[in-house]
């Protein structure tokens, strides 16, 4: 059985005041929704603060969460180089030096705020991984291409330019994010059966390069991803988790999501055992 991954983007939001009240009420909320231990869950969970929050918000979540939950940090982008004259560039290689295990990159913002590109993207991807980083990569279409009939053809381009420089079993150590742009910071969301369809859709694009390791990729869904609708999304065979934005930034709420996740989680093991 897949993990679940529930990733939180915080955009451009915190301080380091924030980081140490997150995470102290962090701490609390899981306990109160998960039990007194849930150390031992099998489920991921990071958090993608402000690059310059990488190493302190690491930091915290070790000393208030240690006994609570496992917690992983990452940034919300990189570049595409491990050193040289890059001004302000953000090497993969510089997060991990810092504590950071993750990676976003392609998040749709970046890819219409800042015009990165698909072989952007895929380049970013390919140097998360040599960078020892574990990549989310986004793929999503706008409200657009999905009224023109074009969501499958768009995420599928931006899927096989990533597929050209990484292998499916490389990206199995990271996930796919799929993020309808529509649904991003506006409070709809995509249905249950239109985010698995395109779940299921992006789950046999790569098992086309490799059937095996596409059943190891955790794909997780991006869009106003709140605790009203966590748990219907993941009920769904194809959804490995969140990459939550708005909500994530409240520890009640986040702690709801990561609780839904490992319930059901827990439910599907169970299944599989039967």
């Amino acid at each position: 059985m897949r993990q679940a991954l529930i990733a939180a983007n915080w955009k451009t939001h915190g301080s380091l005041s924030f980081v140490d009240s997150f995470c102290a009420q962090l701490a609390s909320e899981l306990s109160d929704v998960t039990g007194p231990d849930v150390s031992g869950s099998a489920n991921d969970v990071v958090i993608c603060p402000p690059a310059v929050y990488v190493q302190v918000l690491g930091a915290a979540l070790a000393a208030d969460l240690g006994s609570v939950r496992q917690i992983g940090v990452g940034a919300q982008d990189i570049g595409i180089s491990a050193t040289g004259a890059h001004t302000g560039e953000l090497a993969a290689e510089m997060v991990a030096d810092t504590g950071g295990q993750w990676a976003i990159v392609g998040h749709s913002e970046r890819r219409l705020d800042q015009g990165e590109t698909d072989d952007l993207v895929a380049t970013k991807a390919a140097a998360a991984l040599r960078g020892g980083l574990r990549p989310i990569v986004c793929v999503g279409e706008t409200l657009q291409e999905r009224q023109a009939g074009q969501e499958i053809a768009v995420v599928q381009r931006q899927l096989e330019a990533v597929l050209d420089r990484v292998d499916v079993s490389a990206l199995a150590t990271g996930a796919i994010g799929y993020e309808p742009v529509w649904a991003i910071g506006t409070g709809e969301t995509a249905t249950p059966d239109q985010a698995q369809a395109m779940h299921s859709f992006i789950r046999a694009a790569l098992a086309e390069h490799d059937a095996a390791a596409a059943e190891q990729v955790k794909i997780i869904y991006g869009g106003s991803v709140k605790p009203e609708n966590a748990r219907e999304l993941f009920s769904e065979i194809d959804i490995d988790g969140a990459l939550v934005g708005g909500a994530s930034l409240d520890p009640a709420s986040f702690a709801q999501i990561v609780a839904a996740a490992d319930e059901l989680a827990g439910r599907k093991l169970k299944i599989e055992s039967e």
